[in-house]
Order: structure tokens, then sequence, then C-alpha cells
């Protein structure tokens, strides 16, 4: 099985890429909503930010306490490092498991906003990169997040910059609007096909 990463700046339209792929019946991790999932579900996960966070980091009824974190990891750089150095493990660990579960798929897409930040494109066989112009990725998020420029610019500058991403990378998604999504996503589905075939 072939093993396929994606990724892209925020805003770049990542997930979009991925349902195309979707519907042509291949399974997709995602790896920041199943992060959500384990930061409430995995027992060793949940002890280890109570470890770090304390008790504040769940509310009663269990759920994480996403507003207190936020604001204890955004003043403090090392806080934020401690956090992903528990939850990128965990993740990591899952999309292993769920790998196995798809070992017979020719190939199979792990979509995650932090690929090469945490490391884990390392794991992968090939990375798709989906590329969007800065000002475009900017008010898309400001539009659907209802954010002001700032919080923005400030999450972007928490990402690798895309020329380094496109260095690092086997293929490119453009969406920009210069090419059809649709005919970009079938052209490489085709590609990852014959490969996983033969991989």
């Amino acid at each position: 099985m072939l093993r396929v990463g994606i990724t892209g700046g925020i805003g770049s339209g990542k997930t979009t890429v991925c349902q195309i792929f979707e519907t042509m019946g291949i399974n997709v991790y995602y790896a920041d909503d199943r992060a959500k999932y384990l930061i409430t579900h995995d027992s060793e996960l949940k002890n280890e930010i109570v470890k770090v966070f304390g008790e504040k980091a769940y509310l009663h009824d269990g759920t994480y306490n996403r507003k207190y974190i936020a604001e204890k990891v955004f003043n403090d750089e090392s806080l934020l490092q401690k956090l992903n150095a528990m939850v990128h493990p965990a993740v990591f660990k899952d999309a292993e498991l769920w790998h196995r579960e798809h070992a017979n798929d020719p190939y199979t897409l792990r979509e995650a906003a932090l690929l090469f930040e945490s490391g884990s494109y390392l794991s992968l066989d090939r990375i798709l990169f989906v590329y969007c112009p800065k000002d475009i990725r900017l008010k898309r998020v400001m539009d659907r997040d209802e954010v002001t420029a700032e919080e923005v610019q400030k999450r972007m500058a928490k990402q690798w910059n895309d020329d380094k991403k496109r260095r690092l990378s086997d293929d490119i998604i453009y969406n920009d609007g210069s090419q059809s999504l649709i005919r970009q996503a079938v052209r490489l589905h085709e590609q990852y096909l014959a490969m996983g075939i033969a991989h």
C-alpha cells in the first residue's frame, strides 16, 4: 500500500481536495480531527496533559478545556511544545493502526496541517502539497473562522512557509483558480493507483 501525505498552509483547501479523493473511493485519515478525538478519549494522553496543565485541562464532564489550554500555550512557547510533544506521538500511533486496517487499499491519504512540522511526513511514501497564495488563504480563513487578519497571520507564523513545504513535496495541487481541482486530483489518483499496485 502506498501512503500519501497531504498538507498545505491554513486555508489552502486541503479538506476540499481530500473530499475529492474520497468521492473516488480513497480512505483519508484526518490528523487534526483524530487529535481532537484522542485528546478527549485516550486515557494515557489525558493523564499526560493533566500532569502538565493541571486538573483544569478538562471540565467536570471530561471534555477538553480548549479555552483554558489555548490561553496557557498562547503566551508560553515551551508549553505549546510540550503539548505537541504529547499529542503528535499519540496521533502517529493512531495513524499507524489506521494504516494497518487499510493495508489492502492501493493507497491512502493522511491529511495534516503540521505534516512536516511534526515530522510525521518521514513515515510516508509520498507527499502532496496543496498550494494556495497567502492573500487568498488569509481572506478565506478570516471569513470561515470570523477572525481578524492579525489572528490568522499568527496561526500562519506557526507553520512552515510554502517554499519550504514545496521543496519537500513530491506532488502539488494548485488551488489558486488557475486550473481545475478535480482534474488535478483525478490525474494524481490514477498515478497513485498505479504506484500503489506496483508498491
